[in-house]
């Protein structure tokens, strides 16, 4: 399945979506023709909670041509009937996620090991995650990526990568300069004190 495209942002949601006019924020964002993919990234809500928020998101991807990804769970892409499901190394492997998903889309977070990438690519991802790049406030960070680590996976793997952790307005162009396909963004755009969201998205060009 090849999922490259001129849009480049790979956005990433809030940890906790509470307020009704989130939907509205979001659909204003995708409006911006940027976001390739949107991640939902809720790790404290109940299941039942989820398959509500990533119902309604699913309709304001489908209506802006954006695909959603499930974060951890393959069950729950599938119930919602979402374009795919991203997976960290502690979730369920790529086989397994595999046979439940079919011919969904499946990212796996390979850190800054060219050993988990390879292992990605033997097991059927579609694209692989590396970072964290950059300091970021968004999760604990236990791994770094470089440039350098970013090069070699591109030229050992077949897919496309996303490059993640700590990306905004002011580092994002020496990603994509060293041919990153997508860049994963959440802070900048949800948490930025000078803008609100889609002001944040227009900085990026």
């Amino acid at each position: 399945m090849k999922i490259r495209n001129k849009k480049f942002i790979y956005l990433i949601s809030p940890n906790k979506i509470i307020n009704k006019s989130f939907y509205n924020i979001l659909n204003l964002v995708l409006k911006s023709k940027k976001v390739k993919f949107f991640q939902l990234r809720l790790k404290r809500d109940s299941i039942k909670k989820k398959v509500i928020i990533a119902k309604k998101i699913l309709q304001i991807c489908k209506k802006n041509k954006v695909k959603l990804i499930i974060n951890d769970s393959p069950h729950l892409a599938l119930k919602v009937n979402a374009h795919g499901c991203h997976l960290g190394q502690k979730d369920m492997n790529i086989y397994d996620a595999r046979k439940i998903l079919k011919n969904k889309i499946i990212g796996v977070t390979c850190h800054n090991s060219i050993k988990l990438s390879k292992n990605a690519s033997i097991g059927g991802a579609n694209y692989v995650a590396l970072g964290s790049f950059f300091k970021t406030r968004t999760k604990k960070v236990t791994h770094r990526a470089n440039i350098k680590s970013l090069n070699k996976i591109k030229k050992l793997i077949n897919l496309p990568v996303v490059a993640v952790g700590g990306i905004n307005d002011k580092n994002y162009k020496k990603l994509l300069l060293n041919k990153a396909d997508f860049l994963a963004i959440s802070s900048y755009i949800w948490n930025n004190k000078k803008l609100k969201p889609h002001q944040a998205i227009k900085n990026l060009i």
